[in-house]
């Protein structure tokens, strides 16, 4: 095995699981679902079929990750933090047909508690604060906080609160690696970055 499980641990046949990952007690992985290697799934996790899942994602203790949900590499997920799938839930309506397609990008954080309505594309590096409620786009390295969601300011690749407006023009260093960040067309990039 190329990847370690722990013996109360579900993984239906057909999983796809990379080399290194590490699923913890009491997880359930369904057969359609793609993992990939360097992965931590923590106890209480459930993986739906179709799930894609990058590599050297970290999910936390108590995350459901549902059916039409994409993780890109460095995924953060925090403890307890929800993904749905349909937008309108009826227990008497059947809506399999019409589930939502959520991506979440390379290095996102999604805090603890945190709730990712469906539909939404979360860009690249974005931090979302514990206890938010994301239900609409959100763009690369912002930080976002509150219900519903709003964003407060800008995110490093490091994590680091970045010194820049939430709009307008300016420039910032990662207090941590010393990157270098502008704010462009109302968006953060990162200048020289790997």
């Amino acid at each position: 095995m190329i990847y370690q499980q722990h013996e109360t641990a579900i993984v239906d046949e057909g999983a796809q699981i990379g080399a290194g990952s590490r699923i913890w007690h009491w997880a359930h992985v369904c057969g359609g679902a793609v993992i990939g290697k360097d992965c931590s799934l923590g106890q209480n996790v459930f993986v739906g079929n179709k799930v894609v899942i990058g590599n050297n994602v970290k999910i936390q203790n108590n995350v459901s990750v549902y059916d039409n949900v994409t993780l890109e590499d460095d995924v953060f997920c925090g403890p307890s933090m929800v993904f749905t799938n349909v937008y309108n839930p009826r227990s008497a309506v059947s809506r399999k047909e019409e589930y939502r397609d959520t991506l979440v990008k390379k290095g996102v954080t999604l805090g603890a508690n945190c709730t990712i309505v469906c539909g939404v594309t979360i860009g690249e590096y974005a931090f979302i604060g514990a206890g938010s409620v994301v239900n609409k786009d959100v763009k690369s390295y912002a930080l976002m906080v509150g219900v519903p969601a709003r964003q407060i300011g800008w995110m490093s690749k490091h994590g680091e609160r970045l010194n820049l407006p939430v709009q307008g023009e300016g420039d910032a260093k990662c207090p941590a690696t010393g990157e270098n960040y502008r704010l462009v067309d109302g968006n953060c990039v990162c200048i020289g970055c790997k």
